[in-house]
């Protein structure tokens, strides 16, 4: 009898150890080789990665959407960045849903401040690769780039929950700043869909005309980027800007300047950039939107997409400057 306790004691105590070395191991943050952080793009498809199939798609308010707040939390935490988790709730179908903000602090040579967004939910079929852990890679392999380098501005790096039940994440944000917070922020810069459009785009609006824009369009013409700007063939959204849909929107309401980088087709269908491929149109909010579907479509796509709009935003964060304006 007492072998047998024994024996029962030990496997129970073995079953507690694994048990917290499981909890442990979960809990860790996952590292990445810091060689990647030298290759533009490599970073960034590493978290695209991780969101989309090692977490899966990310509906607002769900566990996975948890899942990846935590995720982004901690890579911000270990690049070291001061960071802060802004937690909100919503009414969406009589129902009380929660969510959550992920902001990260870089200091610059100016308290003068630029806001870079991207939201890390997705809708419930695809994986949500494109649309947008795409755009959160990208921060994220930006925000490790620059850590350490002495940028013209400060920059606040936020990972916006459930954008796409009505941009609540990034309303709330911006319903929360100061006045003195809106006329400390030079521009938002947001990240959404980057992967599978024909072709790369940069948007910008209010404040000097575009200012964002037009100085990431000077360092793709100086760094052969294949990025340009929606060509205004749709009246309905003139020559380089783009409509409310994303997360720039409720800070153009502040009055805030914004430039957006996606990648989609200003040239097909409607004219309004919603079809994003020739061949299989919009990719986003479909079952297409994983990371198997556009690499067998469009092999190497991803790869340039990521690489290209990592470098133009890193440049762009090292040396813009908003001349002329008291901010």
């Amino acid at each position: 009898m007492k072998k047998k306790l024994s024996i029962l004691m030990i496997a129970t105590i073995m079953l507690v150890f694994s048990s917290v070395a499981a909890a442990s191991a979960q809990s860790a943050p996952v590292s990445y080789k810091p060689s990647l952080v030298h290759k533009s793009g490599k970073m960034a498809y590493e978290h695209m990665n991780y969101l989309a199939n090692v977490i899966g798609s990310r509906i607002a308010s769900t566990e996975n959407e948890t899942l990846a707040a935590n995720y982004i939390e901690d890579q911000f935490e270990r690049m070291g960045l001061e960071t802060e988790v802004q937690p909100f709730s919503y009414t969406r179908r009589g129902g009380i849903h929660h969510s959550s903000n992920i902001i990260a602090y870089k200091p610059g040579k100016s308290s003068k401040q630029i806001i870079v967004g991207a939201h890390y939910d997705s809708v419930s079929v695809g994986k949500g690769v494109d649309d947008n852990a795409s755009g959160v890679g990208v921060m994220l392999e930006v925000a490790e780039v620059l850590k350490k380098i002495n940028t013209p501005y400060s920059i606040v790096f936020i990972a916006f929950g459930a954008e796409e039940v009505g941009l609540q994440g990034s309303k709330f944000y911006a319903a929360n700043m100061s006045s003195e917070e809106i006329e400390n922020t030079v521009g938002m810069i947001n990240l959404d869909s980057l992967a599978v459009g024909d072709q790369m785009y940069v948007y910008g609006g209010l404040g000097e005309e575009g200012f964002i824009r037009d100085q990431a369009l000077n360092i793709a013409e100086k760094k052969n980027l294949d990025v340009e700007t929606n060509p205004g063939l749709n009246p309905s959204y003139p020559k380089g800007t783009t409509g409310d849909w994303s997360d720039h929107a409720p800070f153009k309401t502040l009055g805030i300047p914004y430039g957006y980088l996606e990648a989609t087709n200003w040239e097909i269908g409607a004219l309004d950039g919603y079809d994003q491929t020739v061949e299989h149109g919009g990719v986003w909010h479909t079952s297409n939107d994983t990371l198997e579907f556009i690499e067998t479509e469009y092999p190497g796509r991803i790869q340039e997409h990521l690489s290209t709009f990592s470098t133009l935003l890193t440049d762009l964060l090292k040396f813009m400057n908003k001349t002329n304006t008291s901010k």
